[in-house]
């Protein structure tokens, strides 16, 4: 269902709420319900229960954590635009990348027969383009992800490929079929995506690429690369691109998951948490897919992203800010103005990544534009 449909009822919800509703105390800032595999009971949140159909019922409160979780704690972080893409390019900025020089990398959504993928320098200066000689076009450039070893990795959800690419910008591997979307059957040798959205890395090599913004049968192949159906999935491979298993969502409710809009890896113990966008939560397993529990959050979690701290940080999406939380989802503080195309505000909060001074850099999916967020001074 799409979210855009309660825009009106939103609306009118939450000026009820400014009127019959306190604002929520620091405690119910950081609350956010964890749902345990064999009690569905909620933690947190002052005992509510979560929500288990969020477009309908976690619209309302994620509106509602919109205005009172934007200050409350605020970190302090304010907003530059130092990054100049180059003349004529107008599509949103999917995802930004760093690598070990610092070097921000980022992938946009343009037309066929432009470029979608740039390299800045540490002054912000674009030193690079990796063309369609070396990439194609993206039909749909989504999540990137850079490696231990700076090698630059790109997702095509409509194309249903990920690329990995050397540091120098050569095309290393293509998992998946440009083109063939389908399910990933190693006992028939057949190696498909279905629209792979992100990825992450563990900390031996591993890769985990999380597919699917539908919810339907694994054993769709027979449809068309144009059709958006699927079942979202994790599929984990190996370093060198090998086939270790998968597994799928199919459901909403305890154990499963509807979509894989933010993916990252807990590098304490190599958890897989996997952010369930249209849900508003985030659900956690060990690294071989074994369901942990489920986090119910009051906001969209569009993306997830561990910073070179360990910490776990949440893109907010069409909510249009940033959270720093813990490994249980507790808020610790927010970043951002809301949605919108001011300063600071965000059509789409989603990919980022943060340098060694604790800036933090993101695109936006609307808006062909780089935002840094300048970390406080010390």
């Amino acid at each position: 269902m799409n979210r855009r449909i309660f825009c009106g009822a939103a609306t009118i919800a939450l000026s009820i709420s400014a009127t019959v509703m306190p604002a929520f105390s620091q405690s119910a800032v950081q609350a956010s319900s964890v749902v345990g595999r064999e009690t569905g009971a909620a933690s947190g949140n002052g005992g509510a229960e979560p929500c288990t159909r969020s477009p309908i019922c976690g619209w309302g409160r994620g509106r509602d954590a919109v205005v009172h979780e934007q200050r409350k704690p605020d970190l302090g972080f304010t907003f530059a635009y130092p990054f100049t893409l180059p003349d004529g390019l107008t599509g949103g900025v999917s995802a930004v990348a760093l690598n070990s020089k610092e070097h921000l990398f980022a992938f946009q959504r343009n037309p066929a027969g432009k470029p979608q993928l740039f390299e800045f320098d540490q002054n912000h200066k674009l030193v690079r383009t990796i063309g369609e000689d070396v990439i194609g076009h993206q039909n749909k450039a989504h999540g990137m992800a850079i490696d231990a070893q700076d090698n630059i990795w790109i997702c095509d959800e409509n194309g249903d490929t990920v690329m990995k690419l050397s540091p120098e910008g050569k095309l290393l591997m293509t998992i998946g079929v440009k083109g063939q979307r389908g399910d990933w059957d190693e006992a028939k040798g057949q190696r498909l995506l279905w629209q792979p959205l992100h990825l992450a890395f563990a900390s031996n090599g591993d890769i985990y690429i999380g597919m699917g913004h539908a919810n339907e049968s694994p054993n769709d192949t027979d449809k068309s690369p144009a059709d958006s159906s699927g079942a979202a999935r994790i599929l984990h491979l190996d370093k060198n691109g090998k086939f270790l298993h998968q597994w799928f969502g199919n459901n909403a409710g305890q154990g499963h998951f509807s979509m894989v809009h933010g993916l990252a890896i807990n590098p304490a113990n190599g958890n897989v948490y996997i952010g369930d966008r249209e849900e508003y939560r985030i659900v956690v397993y060990d690294g071989n897919g074994k369901f942990i529990k489920t986090i119910q959050m009051r906001n969209l979690v569009c993306a997830l992203y561990v910073d070179p701290h360990n910490q776990l940080w949440m893109a907010t999406g069409q909510d249009g800010q940033f959270f720093k939380i813990d490994w249980d989802g507790n808020v610790l503080g927010a970043i951002g103005n809301g949605p919108g195309r001011g300063e600071g505000q965000f059509v789409e909060a989603s990919y980022m990544a943060m340098d060694s001074h604790g800036n933090l850099f993101t695109g936006d999916t609307s808006i062909a534009r780089i935002t840094e967020m300048v970390a406080p001074k010390k």
